[in-house]
Parts: C-alpha cells; sequence; structure tokens
C-alpha cells in the first residue's frame, strides 16, 4: 500500500494543501526549516495518529492554532489514476483529543492504524536508540515487535496499565497509606502474567534480529561479531517464581513507592564480541548502527507479515561518505514507497533506483513539483 495523497490542514508551517504522491519514489528538496521533515511527521502521523519526534500533539498545530488534520489516500497501485479503490485515513485533532476515521467511519483504538500503511522512519533521532537511555532503546524493540504482531502490542498495553496501578498503590504507601496485600497479590499476579508474556516475545525477537542485524551491519561498515543482546530484569520464567518474587520484594518497592523490577526495566545493549560496542564506536560508527537498526526492522517486518513498508528517509544520507551511501543504498529492504529529503546542494540525481521519481521542491510549506521525473 502507498500514499496517493496527503492533505494537512494547520499541520506545522506546511501549507493547507493537498499533494499528490502516488509514486514509488518521492524526493523533498529544500533548505533546513523549510517543511520537509514537518511533511514526513504528517505522513506518520496519518500512519499512526502520533508523531515520529516524540512530540505532544499540542506542538504540531501551527502557530496560533488549536486544531490540526491530516487526511491520506491510501492504494495499492502508481500512478495519478491508479485504479484501485483508496482507503482514507483522516485524523482531527481538536480541543485536545484525536479522532480517527478510517473510509468516513470513526474508529476508537489506534492499533487499528498499524495494518493500513506501515511507515518505518529514519531520523536523526535514532541515535537514542544507540546512545540514548535503556527506555529507548526498549522503545525501538517495543515497535519493532508491534509492527509485526499486534497481541504483543496488547500484551504490553495490558503491562503498562497493571503496572500503573501498581505504582499508584506503591506511592500512596510512601504518604502513609499503606495499601491492602491482598490488591498488591492480584496486581502481582496479572503483572507477572504479562510481564512473562513480553519476555518471552522480547528474547525470541531479540535472537532473531541479531541474526539479522550482524551480517547487516558487517556488511556495510566490514566491522564483524556484532550481536544484539537482551538482558531481562526478571531472571524467572514461572508465573509461581515470579509472584514470590514479588512477594519477596514488596518491602523494598513500598519503600520506593515503584515497582523496581520487570519488563520495564529490561535493558539492550550492542556487543562486539565479549564486550559492548556503542561506548566504544565512533560517532559515525553510531550513526551507521542507528540507521542499519531501521533497515533490519523493515526486514524483521517484511519477514513476518509479508508485507512492504513505506520508508521514511530524513536527510539520512547526507553524513556519510559516497562509500558508505553506495553500501547502505545496496542493503536497502524492499518496500511499497519511499520519501527522502534533501538539502538543494546534495547529489540526490544519484539516488534514483530505477522508474519514476517524483521530486518536490520545498519552501515555507509549501510543495511544488519539479517536475514528473529527475
Amino acid at each position: 500500500m502507498i500514499f496517493h495523497s496527503l492533505w494537512t490542514a494547520s499541520f506545522r508551517n506546511l501549507a493547507d494543501a493537498e499533494s499528490y504522491t502516488g509514486e514509488k519514489d518521492i524526493f523533498l528538496v529544500g533548505e533546513n526549516g523549510q517543511g520537509k521533515t514537518n511533511f514526513l511527521e504528517a505522513l506518520y502521523f496519518a500512519a499512526y495518529g502520533s508523531s515520529f519526534r516524540g512530540v505532544r500533539d499540542g506542538e504540531i498545530a501551527r502557530n496560533g492554532e488549536k486544531n490540526f488534520a491530516v487526511r491520506a489516500k491510501i492504494v495499492s497501485d502508481y500512478g495519478k489514476n491508479a485504479a484501485s479503490y483508496p482507503v482514507e485515513l483522516h485524523i482531527k485533532s481538536e480541543k485536545g483529543k484525536k479522532n480517527f476515521f478510517l473510509d468516513g467511519k470513526r474508529i476508537e483504538e489506534r492499533r487499528n492504524l498499524l495494518s493500513v500503511v506501515p511507515c518505518i522512519v529514519f531520523c536523526h533521532e535514532d541515535m537514542e536508540f544507540v546512545s540514548g537511555s535503556p527506555e529507548r532503546r526498549r522503545w525501538f524493540f517495543d515497535q519493532s515487535l508491534s509492527l509485526c504482531d499486534v497481541l504483543y502490542l496488547d500484551d504490553l498495553r495490558n503491562y503498562r496499565q497493571v503496572l500503573k496501578s501498581r505504582n499508584a498503590l506503591l506511592r500512596e504507601a510512601v504518604l502513609g497509606r499503606r495499601p491492602a496485600p491482598e490488591v498488591l497479590d492480584a496486581l502481582d499476579l496479572q503483572l507477572v502474567v504479562y510481564g512473562l508474556k513480553l519476555v518471552e516475545r522480547r528474547e525470541r525477537e531479540a535472537a532473531l534480529f541479531s541474526e539479522l542485524f550482524g551480517p547487516l551491519f558487517r556488511e556495510v561498515s566490514d566491522i564483524p561479531g556484532i550481536t544484539v543482546r537482551y538482558n531481562p530484569s526478571w531472571k524467572f520464567c514461572e508465573l509461581g517464581e515470579g509472584v514470590a518474587f514479588l512477594a519477596g520484594r514488596r518491602e523494598a518497592d513500598l519503600s520506593a513507592g515503584l515497582s523496581l523490577s520487570g519488563p520495564h526495566r529490561d535493558r539492550y545493549a550492542f556487543y562486539r564480541e565479549s564486550e559492548e560496542f556503542a561506548a566504544q564506536a565512533s560517532t559515525g560508527q553510531r550513526r551507521l548502527l542507528a540507521l542499519l537498526l531501521r533497515i533490519a526492522q523493515a526486514r524483521r517486518f517484511s519477514e513476518s507479515t509479508g508485507k512492504r513498508p513505506v520508508l521514511l528517509l530524513d536527510d539520512v544520507l547526507l553524513e556519510m561518505d559516497g562509500e558508505k551511501r553506495r553500501r547502505f543504498l545496496s542493503v536497502m529492504p524492499v518496500y511499497d514507497q519511499a520519501f527522502y529529503t534533501f538539502l538543494p546542494e546534495e547529489p540526490y540525481r544519484r539516488y534514483v533506483r530505477g522508474g519514476d521519481v517524483l521530486v518536490y521542491a520545498v519552501e515555507s510549506g509549501v510543495l511544488r513539483p519539479q517536475g514528473e521525473d529527475v
């Protein structure tokens, strides 16, 4: 599935307009601050109902506006006269509340958007998956699993809901209002039930991801032996063991006012042989690591679902030398559609991968077509 067109209203600095996007490759060319990344963000928002920049919805509306909207038409074929019947996604944010519509019908669950037009974004913020907090690495691998398996997303949401309730009671204890033991017993059981499901899936996925990622990194960087390691907070694998473990740790949790162990404390790390790699890697190697994480994510998605994603690539080639660019492009995953952003001085004409390429010049939030092909 591909984006046939995208309409935006009061979305950051983008003009209130509809832009045709129904080709396999779309190049957005313009100076910094003109709206290229905002356009990718609007596509992502249409696909998932959230921003890849990790910002609140209130920061997306154009200055002085309170509401914004995006509407995308999704088709399965290329060209302005695509014969396939279009699917329409429409997301409106009004008075701080989002409303989702699929073919004109309101949908209550954002998870229902996941399978319509799956997008994978490459952006500067991806460096956080390598150099940032353990939470950011967990977020990346949770996203990868959710793209491949909606049931994992359900278990993750259930775990977080139980964790939130448990932490609320633990905070009450810090204030002197100790919760009833039977209430914590019930929450502990639920936490372990959902948590063990997460741990099992994370262990399996980390192993599969590592088998894919290591050879991929070696192919582009000539550095062998890179692996992804998953280190769960819980070392048990049975329900009874887990309940007993939380019971034994309860006083520590009550004193701290929060749950000190569980999948929300799991860690992922990148190793070369027996040593952690990211801490020793150069800035360029860490940047390459982040980019190849996204390529591996796209490949795992296709392997698991049989579908091809839409790729959103924000200035990903800018910081690479010529040889690394060539190698990066040689390992690009199969995709239904790709959007690239470039500065005007970049040699973007070299990156045509076959077929028609739609080029837009982006200035002050306006997209102007630069011809049917390059």
